[in-house]
């Protein structure tokens, strides 16, 4: 397991949607801790990706990938891309995790093909990633759907598993209450996860989505490690309202 997320301060991040490098240039010197390229929610594809990790990376700040889904060959371009680590969606079984896992790793403890690009310095650096991928690339399980909570102990449990990250929208979706984040059924299930995440002493995260810096402080209170802090474009969008909320016309 990487201790990235078990260090004392809480790691804050956030998500990229948008493909264009000074957005990302901007956000990576702003403080994040980590970007993550968001894949699933966004139409960036893979040599935007490249080029949006590159950024993120030349800033000194860890840049993860959100997958679209879990597929063995996309895993295995953002990491050669450059991905410091993957996140995950829908992850609800421990067969689920063992695949993505699988995915990201060399043989002899995975099966991802080996291959020279960015990652490996184009082929000039490839016995150091060697090395570094043995042990440092992040493997984060988004926990948003019903079945995963029902699986919880089991995913939870896995050797190789650095973190998780709880999907707010698409687990009450899944509970047939979307969005409805007051619903018992909802808190009920958050609470099953950070139940037995604190049990396992494994750092959990979630997705502040509205740029809300109360919330933030209440996270962290409530012992999250890793902390989405809302994305691009609510940002974006929630400071030009606010702007023009407040200008008299």
């Amino acid at each position: 397991m990487n201790r990235y997320f078990k260090e004392k301060t809480p790691k804050i991040g956030s998500w990229i949607t948008l493909p264009n490098s000074s957005i990302a240039e901007i956000m990576a010197k702003s403080g994040f801790d980590w970007l993550a390229v968001d894949l699933e929610h966004s139409a960036i594809n893979i040599s935007q990706a490249e080029e949006l990790i590159r950024t993120i990376d030349l800033c000194g700040i860890k840049p993860l990938v959100r997958l679209t889904f879990n597929d063995k060959n996309q895993i295995k371009r953002v990491m050669d891309s450059g991905s410091h680590g993957i996140i995950v969606p829908m992850i609800n079984s421990l067969s689920d995790l063992e695949y993505s896992y699988k995915a990201l790793k060399y043989p002899p403890s995975g099966n991802r093909g080996v291959g020279l690009a960015r990652a490996q310095g184009y082929g000039r650096k490839f016995n150091h990633y060697l090395d570094w991928q043995s042990s440092e690339p992040l493997l984060i399980a988004q926990i948003e759907h019903i079945d995963a909570v029902n699986n919880i102990e089991e995913i939870l449990s896995y050797e190789h598993l650095d973190a998780i990250i709880i999907g707010p929208y698409d687990l009450s979706g899944s509970l047939g209450v979307p969005g409805e984040f007051n619903h018992p059924d909802f808190i009920a299930a958050i609470s099953r996860i950070e139940e037995v995440s604190k049990e396992l002493d494994l750092p959990k995260g979630i997705h502040v989505i509205e740029p809300d810096i109360d919330e933030v402080n209440h996270r962290i209170e409530e012992g999250y490690k890793m902390i989405a802090y809302s994305l691009d474009i609510r940002m974006l969008d929630s400071q030009c309202k606010a702007l023009f909320d407040n200008i008299r016309v």
